[in-house]
């Protein structure tokens, strides 16, 4: 069989699983509510994660894949994780010595968010066209199903693969705590990893296979600020005490420019590699203004002047800090003339792949609570940091395998981008298998606005993505 009508004929049964088998599914997927840890605290009483966690594992069993072992393991305390083990075809027992790939994907979901259109909804899933709305279709419950897809579409068509290692993690929205703990007890399990494909990223068009060359890193947390036990009327004390809101305001201003945005601690700074730079210039040639597709409000402008590379560079290799919720602050309808005895803001600050999460995380808990204005009781409270992610040189092999799986399923050449999300398994894994590869790739691609309303999933972009999977685990087998 010649090459064309090999891909022709794995991608038709990817396609066919996707629609048949993986997008029902899905769609039951998208109806749970399981928020990550950060977001429900109570998670594991109200039973969201295990719902969506059985949802996977019962699909997962059913497609019984030969020899491969699945389970479900779970610490005290911490989020569950799906493990699976597939040994190479033909053979019936997974060995951890042999060459290994690992799958990685995580079935935790960001909240609600405001501002769904009309008919659409976080756990209502809509099929409209070639787009599956709703909460985490796309970031990324897909994955466990696009990885055993593929692997199942390679065994069909007679190719290869290495030992499959397939870890789904239920805490990545949260930064990952739990998982640490499980890569050290299931570290002789995962095997010796010479390559990592990971599905949680994005692409910057739906055209093409996008691989993702590196990813920002995070630290937070949640800054405070006191001045009363309780509130006062505003007619009798204002403009004597201090507001909590004016206070945190100047707060914020040691952390961040408020006129430009530029973050101001040196710690979360880093110099930009000359071939990240270059990827940026070749990335903002493909897609032209990156800020076109945005949904801005008429009027607005986003820095005017920058060229198209500085900007994916903005937000793929410099830090920057949102306010991503507040306490003490009543609704316009229910605020009344009362000066407020506290203020909390929930603040995230996105870091360089390459910066040190724990000095920045430091250094944010410093500026913020030193000499306190008017000797307000400020307090922060930090967050989990999370290390970020550069890619070590792409192997010729890999190089090469992406290349000729986009032209196959694409119908374009492959383009490499950084994202400017996180993943910290990435960091871990790199530091684990320094001499691993690493296929990051996704579809969270234009308008699919994950972490907000109206995300979605780009069938089309799944189906294609799955079969480039394939192509790159056989290429890999075969290296």
């Amino acid at each position: 069989m010649n090459a064309f009508r090999a891909a022709n004929s794995l991608a038709t049964r990817v396609g066919s699983t996707w629609d048949e088998s993986i997008v029902p599914v899905l769609t039951d997927y998208i109806r749970i509510p399981a928020l990550s840890p950060a977001f429900d605290p109570d998670w594991a009483s109200h039973g969201f994660i295990g719902e969506a966690l059985t949802l996977l594992r019962t699909w997962a069993e059913a497609q019984d894949i030969e020899n491969a072992r699945l389970e479900v393991v779970s610490l005290p305390g911490r989020t569950p994780v799906l493990l699976l083990e597939i040994p190479p075809p033909g053979e019936t027992v997974s060995d951890p010595e042999a060459d290994t790939v690992l799958l990685y994907g995580h079935l935790d979901k960001q909240p609600e968010m405001t501002g769904w259109r009309e008919g659409l909804g976080p756990w209502t899933p809509v099929r409209d066209g070639d787009r599956l709305y709703g909460r985490g279709g796309a970031d990324d419950g897909y994955s466990l199903f696009a990885s055993l897809c593929a692997i199942q579409a390679l065994r069909s068509e007679g190719g290869r693969h290495a030992r499959c290692v397939v870890l789904i993690e239920a805490s990545e929205e949260s930064g990952s705590p739990d998982l640490p703990a499980y890569v050290e007890l299931l570290a002789p399990r995962l095997g010796r990893v010479s390559l990592v494909v990971c599905l949680d990223s994005g692409c910057a068009d739906y055209d093409r296979l996008w691989l993702t060359t590196s990813l920002r890193g995070l630290t937070g947390g949640v800054l405070t600020v006191r001045t009363t036990t309780e509130g006062l009327h505003s007619g009798g004390y204002g403009g004597v005490l201090p507001s909590t809101f004016r206070i945190a305001r100047h707060l914020l201003d040691r952390i961040e420019d408020p006129v430009t945005g530029r973050v101001l601690l040196p710690e979360a700074w880093v110099g930009i590699p000359a071939e990240r730079a270059r990827q940026a210039e070749d990335t903002s040639a493909i897609l032209g203004d990156p800020l076109d597709e945005l949904p801005l409000v008429a009027g607005v402008r986003a820095r005017d002047g920058r060229h198209n590379s500085t900007i994916l560079l903005d937000r793929t290799w410099r830090p920057t800090l949102e306010v991503i919720g507040a306490d003490g602050l009543p609704s316009v309808q229910a605020g009344g003339n009362v000066l407020r005895p506290f203020t909390s803001l929930s603040l995230s600050m996105r870091l360089p792949p390459t910066a040190d999460p724990e000095a920045a995380r430091h250094a944010l808990a410093r500026r913020l609570t030193e000499d306190p204005p008017y000797g307000a009781d400020v307090r922060f409270d930090p967050r989990e940091a999370a290390p970020g992610w550069n890619a070590p040189e792409t192997a010729d092999w890999l190089a090469a395998a992406v290349r000729e799986a986009s032209a196959a399923h694409f119908g374009n050449p492959a383009a490499a981008m950084g994202e400017g999300g996180t993943i910290p398994f990435m960091g871990m894994l790199g530091k684990r298998f320094p001499t691993a590869q690493f296929m990051i790739v996704g579809v969270l691609g234009p308008g699919s606005n994950a972490h907000g309303p109206n995300e979605f999933l780009h069938v089309p972009t799944g189906k294609r993505l799955t079969a480039c999977v394939a192509d790159v685990l056989a290429a890999h087998a075969s290296r």
